[in-house]
């Protein structure tokens, strides 16, 4: 069988591209922040400003790899975001009294109020995501998300090392 014959049937039994769950998963994030970006675009904030004033609302401080993992973002974009959100007083950062080589960072009063201002519009948002989607199904989609992650924690040994698995980020 000549190389292009192979490669033919390789792609034959590659399932429809608007088939493969990286799509499906990254249309519903699409359609989801749909719902968002016009009241954060409104307060001068990306999702990605906003995912790290969640994180940080929700605790004291966090390193910045904390941050990053909790955040799902690589280190360097969040300390981009952490540079643009301290220059508009709304986080701050310090160095740990432990360690000098790490950089604690923490919500400010006026990411607070911030945060509070924007918590009824946000919440009016998941309320229309809920009144399309229904309560139970959302309630299923967050259980079967979860387990999904959850199952794909550690990848199978016949893979071998996947791309990105030692940062854990593989196809982020």
């Amino acid at each position: 069988m000549g190389s292009k014959q192979s490669h033919e049937a390789a792609l034959s039994d590659l399932r429809r591209f608007d088939q493969s769950l990286p799509m499906r998963l990254l249309k519903a994030h699409e359609a989801v922040l749909r719902a968002f970006i016009p009241h954060l675009r409104a307060h001068d904030l990306s999702t990605q400003q906003w995912r790290v004033m969640r994180a940080l609302g929700e605790t004291k401080t966090l390193d910045i790899s904390e941050l990053a993992d909790s955040c799902s973002l690589l280190r360097p974009s969040v300390s981009r975001i952490l540079q643009n959100l301290e220059s508009r007083g709304i986080t701050r950062r310090r160095v740990c009294s432990d360690d000098s080589r790490r950089s604690l960072v923490s919500i400010t009063p006026k990411g607070r109020k911030l945060l509070a201002q924007l918590a009824p519009e946000s919440e009016a948002r998941y309320d229309y995501i809920e009144s399309c989607f229904g309560g139970r199904q959302l309630t299923l989609l967050y259980r079967l998300l979860d387990e999904l992650v959850g199952s794909l924690n550690e990848p199978p040994p016949e893979f071998g090392e996947l791309p990105g698995e030692k940062s854990g980020r593989a196809l982020r």
